[in-house]
């Protein structure tokens, strides 16, 4: 079994999942290339399947080759195969059990936010935008009634496929860096759309247009009616998949700094 660290720009992509319809798509590039370095068809497996316009600093995938070939044919030969917005950071071997969504114990995305008057033209499809003002610190205030194990109905998507709406959020830190705003938030597990229905909350608390205790009250109601519009994909960043030590991955979080 082989595992891979990939990163990739997402403006240019429907999103990770291979479409029936033959749209851009992450995994048909990843498997097109790892298909030619085996010589046969291959399938690739990924830690989280990310939406349309959304980036990945560090995605992990899996695949079974019914070949043998050398690490740095997986990865530089790979890569020679991917177009210029996709790239394998790295390859290792893996235990046959390991898994590369159902092995993870957590997973961490990035948000950056600008809120400028103006949109940026440099920033554009990699920094999310408004151009209201916001509260960082009265974003940060409010985000902390998500942290722990809750049923997110509120941040899900209709379209969201999970057996379950109950997710533990580990952590979520809101921070200004000078004209942004960054968010972390780490969990086990993350539901169709639920960190941009997060950010897009958020946002509403940080331009004061609801209170900062409406976030435990959208989280207790779980009805996503009730809850903000879903904000834009632009700014956020898949970072970190932890598993346990014994599969010796080689990282467990890549930083983005905009």
């Amino acid at each position: 079994m082989i595992a891979l660290g990939i990163e990739y720009d997402g403006r240019a992509f429907c999103g990770w999942q291979r479409q029936a319809q033959g749209e851009r798509t992450i995994q048909a590039a990843v498997e097109t290339a790892i298909s030619a370095i085996a010589g046969m068809p291959q399938f690739a497996t990924a830690a989280g399947r990310t939406d349309t316009g959304v980036h990945a600093a560090l995605q992990v995938v899996h695949f079974a080759p019914a070949v043998v070939r050398p690490l740095t044919a997986w990865v530089r030969g790979v890569n020679a195969h991917l177009p210029a917005d996709v790239s394998v950071r790295w390859g290792v071997e893996v235990a046959a059990d390991f898994h590369a969504r159902f092995s993870a114990v957590s997973r961490q995305y990035i948000y950056w936010l600008g809120d400028r008057p103006t949109r940026s033209a440099l920033a554009h499809g990699r920094v999310g935008w408004t151009h209201l003002p916001l509260n960082a610190p009265l974003m940060h205030e409010a985000s902390q009634s998500l942290v722990g194990t809750h049923d997110f109905s509120s941040f899900r998507a209709s379209a969201c496929q999970a057996k379950s709406p109950v997710k533990t959020v580990q952590s979520i830190r809101i921070v200004r860096v000078g004209e942004r705003i960054r968010m972390d938030i780490q969990a086990n597990a993350f539901l169709h759309h639920m960190v941009r229905n997060i950010v897009g909350a958020l946002v509403y608390v940080g331009a004061e247009k609801i209170p900062a205790a409406q976030i435990s009250t959208l989280l207790a109601e779980k009805n996503r009616a009730h809850a903000p519009p879903t904000f834009a994909p632009d700014g956020l960043y898949l970072a970190g998949i932890q598993y346990p030590a014994h599969f010796a991955i080689p990282e467990a979080f890549v930083d983005v700094v905009m």
